[in-house]
């Protein structure tokens, strides 16, 4: 024989301080099912650019058949050994790129000392360092980029004593900034008051324990 039960739900404010920290763990396990990271994905190309990176792509399949190209980004976090991110990518010299990238991230040291690094570099080389970076190995950290630097010199000089060492810190420092700006980026998105605004624009509901209904 069927029954009736009734069950009284209670919007999120409505909860205790113990039932609002369940609800919260509720919806940090299962809601980052989406690409979170997008923008900060979206930001690095941005800053690849102004610094001369041409990030690799790959192809991956759509839900309609077909595919669409994806930089080569990864990552992998946030708390465990080997955790981190890397790319891939060609890189060459791109004018005035200390310059452009302090317009565009105005207060970012660590960034205009990357651009700067790489553009000291580069005029002991007479602009013509280039570099090429790929993935290897199962992680997905800053040491997981194997990197060559060559010079494109017309007459044949090889680069400078220090220049492969250079560029390749500079590159892994870039992948360790990248990496931060994911983790800071989670951390937001996982605090209480994001996770609180999330839950009631929403209109989740819960039982009095903080379960979620339905």
């Amino acid at each position: 024989m069927s029954k009736i039960i009734e069950t009284t739900v209670y919007r999120f404010d409505e909860l205790s301080d113990a039932a609002k920290e369940k609800a919260r763990a509720w919806y940090r396990e299962g809601g980052f099912d989406y690409d979170w990271y997008d923008s900060v994905y979206g930001d690095f190309q941005q800053i690849a650019e102004i610094l001369g990176l041409r990030l690799k792509t790959r192809a991956v399949p759509l839900l309609g058949g077909g595919t669409r190209q994806k930089p080569c980004i990864w990552f992998r976090g946030f708390w465990s050994q080997g955790d981190g991110a890397c790319f891939e990518t060609f890189y060459s010299y791109e004018q005035d790129a200390p310059h452009r990238i302090r317009a565009y991230a105005p207060k970012d040291a660590a960034l205009h000392g990357i651009a700067d690094t790489l553009q000291a570099i580069q005029r002991r080389n007479f602009y013509q360092l280039h570099a090429e970076a790929s993935h290897r190995g199962h992680y997905y950290h800053e040491n997981c980029m194997a990197i060559s630097v060559a010079r494109d010199s017309p007459t044949c000089q090889d680069v400078t004593a220090d220049a492969e060492e250079i560029v390749i810190e500079a590159l892994r420092d870039l992948a360790g900034w990248l990496y931060r700006q994911l983790e800071y980026e989670y951390e937001y998105l996982t605090s209480d008051e994001a996770v609180d605004a999330v839950i009631a624009a929403n209109e989740y509901t819960f039982t009095v324990n903080g379960r979620r209904f339905g």
